[in-house]
């Protein structure tokens, strides 16, 4: 299993429809690689979109925004699973 640690995020907003479709991917991840994914909502947290527009630097412009700290590789918007595993375990 990937030792993954605090690596992983997840940009997220309350309201977002598309972050919610996200969710099950993420619980699934999460639970299939035995590593968490750090969710920061920025709707409504100025310090989380400071943080989002980071490492964003306008390469996305939106959420859900993933980052894995430890590659350096992000996904912009919805995706399907094989591709948020591979961006987990990159």
């Amino acid at each position: 299993m990937a030792d993954t640690g605090k690596q992983l995020l997840m940009f997220t907003g309350t309201e977002c429809a598309h972050c919610h479709e996200m969710t099950p991917l993420v619980d699934k991840l999460e639970m299939e690689i035995k590593a968490r994914v750090e969710r920061l909502e920025v709707w409504h947290n100025a310090e989380n979109m400071a943080f989002l527009k980071k490492l964003d630097d306008g390469r996305c412009g939106g959420i859900p925004f993933f980052y894995n700290q430890k590659s350096g590789k992000w996904i912009c918007g919805n995706v399907k699973y094989e591709k948020l595993r591979e961006w987990a375990l990159s």
